[in-house]
């Protein structure tokens, strides 16, 4: 019997624990968070699809305007914090590490389990950043070994900025993921060096220059350290998606339109990636192996929906119109322009 409790998100928001039993890493006993929006789950016989959201890196659940925009449109509303992440992270636990992102699969089948058993509806999955790798190799899994991802009852796919590969210089995805490969195996809980900046962190939170109200100890304004292990499980998944995904559901990528790093807060920031490189996201979209949609957001940081008022609602409009077309099989050209870029296949 699944026990719901009230959320910090507030009223309209309840959380349930996924006990997951011991961390294969050692690090005690592990457990996800399921948090829904339950005015969106009353009324089902309304409801038009449910939507489960799968978060980054240092992040966590907590955009409320999210759930209440697809529970505006008729969409339940679910948001999985993953093992050691957000509401997840235990006591002397390592913050978001894992040494295979493939363990994930067993959070995320459960709480699409318990999505379908509580709405009875087909599931559009949704993930930002580190989240759009893990999802895409989890329905790649699905559809290889377990039936596929619509036999699963997910209707679809969108990504916010996934990441698709490692930022930096070619000698940092050759030579650097080599020596990756090396010491997160050997000292898989070595932070790696080189890291803390908080230049995105003060761009989007109210305790910077952002708009946004988030709790600080589950998405530090610079972050939590990138241990060995775990860059080397996301560059063993990178490497995955490279060779080509067959995800077998239609998919939405957004993104902006623009990088700008900067060690440093600038206000260009707010109107750029400050994480990924966007090329990159536009270089692998099509490894995703089904019919997908890539559309830049001009003005959209790292997150698209924590961007500023006008780009947010580009996003949004583009999201929503997607949506629309995904029903009768997606048309050939989205309305949103000469801007959508599409992409079959890998």
């Amino acid at each position: 019997m699944t026990t719901w409790a009230p959320d910090v998100l507030g009223d309209d928001y309840e959380q349930l624990t996924i006990p997951l039993g011991s961390d294969p890493d050692g690090e005690g006993e592990v457990r996800a968070t399921l948090v829904r929006l339950t005015r969106s789950v009353t009324g089902s016989a309304t409801l038009k699809g449910a939507v489960l959201y799968v978060h980054g890196f240092t992040d966590y659940f907590f955009q409320r305007h999210l759930a209440e925009h697809f529970a505006d449109l008729g969409h339940a509303f679910y948001a999985l914090d993953l093992r050691k992440c957000g509401r997840s992270i235990g006591e002397g636990q390592s913050p978001h590490f894992v040494s295979d992102l493939a363990l994930y699969d067993e959070e995320l089948d459960r709480a699409l389990a318990i999505v379908r058993e509580e709405t009875g509806a087909e599931v559009l999955m949704a993930a930002h950043s580190t989240g759009g790798l893990i999802v895409p190799l989890w329905l790649d899994r699905l559809e290889r070994t377990r039936g596929g991802a619509a036999a699963a009852g997910i209707s679809g796919l969108v990504l916010n900025s996934p990441w698709f590969d490692l930022q930096g210089p070619p000698l940092v995805r050759s030579v650097g993921t080599v020596a990756i490969g090396v010491l997160g195996r050997v000292a898989p809980l070595r932070a790696l060096p080189g890291q803390g900046l908080d230049t995105y962190g003060l761009s989007i939170s109210s305790g910077g220059n952002g708009e946004w109200d988030y709790d600080l100890s589950w998405k530090p304004l610079a972050g939590f350290p990138i241990k060995l292990g775990w860059i080397r499980a996301v560059r063993r998944g990178h490497a995955e998606l490279h060779r080509g995904l067959d995800i077998g559901v239609p998919s939405l990528i957004l993104r902006s339109k623009v990088t700008r790093f900067s060690k440093t807060y600038v206000p260009d920031v707010d109107a750029a990636d400050a994480v990924l490189d966007v090329r990159q996201i536009a270089r692998w979209a099509g490894c995703l192996g089904n019919r997908t949609t890539i559309v830049p957001i001009e003005g959209a940081r790292h997150d698209v929906f924590l961007s500023t008022p006008e780009p947010l609602e580009r996003a949004f409009a583009e999201m929503d119109d997607w949506l629309r077309h995904r029903g009768s099989g997606l048309s050939d050209a989205p309305s949103g322009g000469d801007h959508a870029e599409l992409a079959t296949g890998s």
